[in-house]
């Protein structure tokens, strides 16, 4: 046999049991369960967790296992990462995935700051472009990093009835921009189309900019009308931590975003 042959079938090879070998690894992390030292850290600092049918919480288990082997959390203006702070986070960016088959497959690191933090962000109107400096609690990059304020993470974790978390809103950008485009329109399950998504989510997102220019308070955050984008992501905050208000406001948007989800919240204790 020619020796490029040979180098082609020993690459090959290679190349096959390294992918084997990843999907190896990431069958037994999802059938890892935490420590019970883990359990009662993440159960301590994300309440929400506790309200999780019995059958979830193995299926959390798993993905907050495979989260932290897979993403890096970095410290920033002196902040020391914490065993605590990585469990917090996995767990509420986990409750997104818990049971679905979506995956923050691109996401490698994660940014903690002690607080709020200054952001640069570019604006371009025609051929105007204007940098701005803004004070920021969450940032979600396309393909990562995801950049979090610990005080506000620890805020919206430890409250899990005020439909605001920052964790769960950043995360909802990264589900989001699966698709390609951060647009309030992520990947979609297998029982749901694009006509059923976007025609109760264009219909709620108006009403929701009417109600924000009008000065209406409802359970849906006024900042959702900054963008669909945003919208989708208080949604999310929403859908986990106020399930039975956001149903009886929006039930066409609630049912959307159960069947994505694969959770029904509004049942849970």
């Amino acid at each position: 046999m020619p020796i490029f042959l040979i180098l082609m079938v020993i690459v090959a090879g290679a190349v096959g049991a390294f992918f084997w070998l990843k999907r190896h690894k990431r069958a037994q992390l999802l059938m890892t369960a935490l420590p019970e030292r883990q359990r009662r850290v993440v159960k301590q600092q994300v309440p929400l967790v506790r309200r999780l049918p019995s059958d979830l919480q193995a299926r959390l288990d798993g993905k907050i296992s495979l989260f932290l082997d897979q993403v890096e959390f970095l410290g920033c203006n002196g902040l020391e990462v914490t065993e605590e702070m990585r469990l917090s986070i996995a767990a509420q960016a986990c409750l997104l995935v818990v049971n679905s088959d979506s995956w923050y497959d691109h996401l490698r690191t994660i940014l903690i700051y002690p607080g709020a933090f200054k952001s640069r962000q570019a604006q371009r109107s025609g051929y105007v472009l204007t940098e701005r400096e803004t004070i920021r609690t969450g940032e979600s990059w396309a393909r990562g990093p995801v950049v979090l304020s610990w005080k506000h993470t620890r805020w919206g974790a430890s409250n899990d009835h005020d439909g605001h978390n920052v964790v769960l809103h950043e995360f909802a950008h990264q589900l989001d921009d699966l698709s390609g485009h951060t647009d309030g329109i992520p990947v979609l399950s297998k029982e749901q189309s694009f006509a059923g998504w976007a025609v109760p989510f264009s219909e709620a997102y108006e009403r929701h900019v009417q109600h924000v220019k009008h000065g209406r308070r409802t359970v849906i955050d006024a900042y959702g009308a900054e963008g669909p984008e945003e919208f989708f992501a208080v949604l999310v905050e929403a859908f986990f931590e106020r399930p039975a208000e956001l149903k009886h406001a929006e039930p066409a948007v609630y049912e959307q975003l159960s069947i994505l989800f694969q959770l029904e919240p509004s049942t849970w204790g």
